[in-house]
Order: structure tokens, then C-alpha cells, then sequence
């Protein structure tokens, strides 16, 4: 099994996405974007932790999105560096992408065990989008990617041109939207980014919206461990919770020392 987190290196955020499926036989990949920020002991606990693998795409980064119209959208540009994922020498035909912000409630392999042979990726709806954009409108925070036909089909590459050229409202979620010939839609199960029912195989931590005290959003994340305590009343995830304090506090003694 092939997984891989596409992001700016931080040990927080890094940690607890490693951590979530130990005892699997997955090999993982962290893809960053800026070789001066890479931290040893992240690096030396992924690898404890599991066959995790770190890849520098500075070079890549600054080619094809350096400077770009969608480097200041409203996420982070780190996303942008999941369509370099056919551009890595090495990337296996079948490939996992996650999001930093999920955590799995149950076993990895119900979502990674899909067969897409005959599409380009398979993806959950994106809870509002399903209802505000189209029926179909897919969030891209989970994407189960058949790399053999994206190469084929050159979908990434058409989403780095559309990103090089023109402002994307969501970014390289629409340009992957835009750019796609064939994909699977998977139950919401698969990325629930709003509830945590005891179906659940992937909780999403995204910006959702509350009605109470009154109507507003509000963008919890998994690590922020006290909040999803005491907002979500979550403690399905404790046990990984709880290694990921350890393992922050490990880290912020070492970082000062």
C-alpha cells in the first residue's frame, strides 16, 4: 500500500499524519517544498514510525508553480504540490493521497483496496459543494489516484497549466475538477468532513459550519486535541491523540536545545 502526504513540513502536523495507521504495511511519502525547513527528527521518527520516505520538490515547486495566480488562494499553496505527484521518479501506479487534516477511524485498506483501474482517481463529494456547486462536486482532500492513467490522460499536467494561467476560485481542487475525464465517486464515508459516524472511515477536519451560538464556520483541526474534546466530543481518537502530545513535546524540547 502506497500513501502520500503532500505538505510544508511541520513536525506537528506531520507526526500525527504518520501516525494514524501504525502497524499497517503502507510505505509513505512526505512531499515538501522547502529543503531548508525539513527537520531532522521529524525525519528520523517517520521513519521509526513507519517506511516513510521524505521527497524534496523545491526545484519542481518553483517551476511549474512559483509565482503562479493560485499561490495566494485561500488555502495553503502546499496543496498545489499533489499535482507534481507524476513529475516524482519512483510513484507506484496506485497512490493514496490524504490531506494533513484527516485522521482513520477504521481500517485504511476498505478505501485504499477500491478498484480504479478504470478511472483517473476516486473521491468522496465535498459536503457543501455537493449542494452549493454541483451533485457531484468532489472534495480533493482524499483522492485514491490511479497515477498510471493520470499519466496517461495527462490530468495533472492540465491542471498545472490551467493553475500557471488563471485564478481558481478553490485552486488545484478546481483545476483537478476541471482537468478530469473519468473518476469514481465514493461514499461520504470515506471523507466525512462533518460528522464522525461509527460508519466513518475517514474523518476530514475541515472548515465546517455551526448553527449555535449562532450561524458561523469555524476550521478545527484533529490536533487541536482540547477542542475536538471539548467542541466535537470526540474521543474515538484518543489513543492516537495521545502519542501525538508525546510525540509534540519530544519535538519542541529537541527543536530548543
Amino acid at each position: 500500500m502506497h500513501v502520500v502526504c503532500f505538505k510544508k513540513n511541520t513536525c506537528n502536523r506531520s507526526v500525527l499524519f504518520l501516525y494514524f495507521h501504525n502497524g499497517h504495511d503502507a510505505d509513505q511519502t512526505g512531499i515538501y517544498a522547502d529543503q531548508r525547513r525539513y527537520d531532522k527528527f521529524s525525519g528520523a521518527r517517520c521513519k521509526k514510525i513507519s517506511s516513510a520516505e521524505p521527497v524534496d520538490v523545491t526545484v519542481l515547486y518553483e517551476r511549474y508553480f512559483g509565482g503562479c495566480p493560485n499561490e495566494s488562494a485561500y488555502c495553503s499553496p502546499y496543496t498545489l504540490l499533489r499535482l507534481l505527484a507524476d513529475l516524482v521518479p519512483g510513484m507506484p501506479d496506485k497512490l493514496l493521497y490524504l490531506d494533513a487534516d484527516i485522521l482513520f477511524q477504521r481500517d485504511i485498506r476498505l478505501l485504499y483496496d477500491k478498484d480504479v483501474s478504470h478511472v483517473e482517481y476516486a473521491a468522496a463529494r465535498d459536503h457543501y459543494g455537493k449542494y452549493l456547486i454541483s451533485p457531484d462536486y468532489i472534495n480533493a482532500g482524499v483522492l485514491l489516484l490511479n497515477m498510471k492513467n493520470i499519466r496517461r490522460t495527462g490530468l495533472f499536467m492540465k491542471a498545472r497549466k490551467l493553475l500557471q494561467t488563471k485564478k481558481l476560485i478553490f485552486a488545484d481542487q478546481s483545476a483537478i475538477i476541471r482537468s478530469t475525464r473519468a473518476k469514481m465517486l465514493l461514499p461520504q464515508k470515506f471523507n466525512d468532513q462533518k460528522f464522525l459516524h461509527k460508519h466513518t472511515v475517514v474523518r476530514h477536519f475541515s472548515r465546517r459550519l455551526f448553527y449555535l451560538p449562532y450561524p458561523h464556520t469555524d476550521n478545527i483541526k484533529q490536533w487541536e486535541v482540547e477542542r475536538v474534546h471539548t467542541v466535537f466530543h470526540y474521543h474515538a481518537f484518543d489513543d492516537i491523540l495521545k502519542e501525538y502530545l508525546y510525540l509534540k513535546h519530544i519535538y519542541e524540547k529537541r527543536k530548543h536545545i
